[in-house]
């Protein structure tokens, strides 16, 4: 189970790498900002695998994997709002640089609480 556990984890990976190249490419754009498909498939995939290690690490004690509920709670607020900003502004032709950052901003958090937050 743990070798399931460790593939997810790098599916969790890949999806933030997804979220923050998706961003990063929409740093540099020129004719505007959009959410593209990266961002989106990247926000939804680390809530997916994000949900699924925790079930995980709670519900098989084999793992042996401590969860802190408080982290993982804050790290999910951050996620769902990211995932939601980025659906609902999916088609538009242009987003705001407030959203763009805020999306960014959202990200780069997550990321420092679950290195930091011990």
């Amino acid at each position: 189970m743990e070798f399931v556990y460790d593939l997810v984890l790098v599916l969790h990976f890949f999806g933030l790498a997804s979220l923050l190249g998706g961003i990063m490419v929409q740093l540099s754009a020129r004719d505007g900002r959009v959410v593209n498909m990266a961002m989106l498939h990247g926000a939804l995939t680390q809530l997916v695998t994000g949900v699924a290690m925790v079930g995980m690490a709670s519900g098989i004690d084999s793992l042996d994997k401590d969860v802190n509920n408080a982290k993982i709670g804050v790290k999910l607020v951050i996620v769902l709002i990211i995932t939601a900003l980025a659906f609902a502004n999916r088609k538009r032709t242009t987003i705001a640089d407030g959203l763009f950052f805020a999306l960014f901003g959202l990200s780069a958090a997550n990321v420092v609480i679950a290195v930091f937050w011990n």
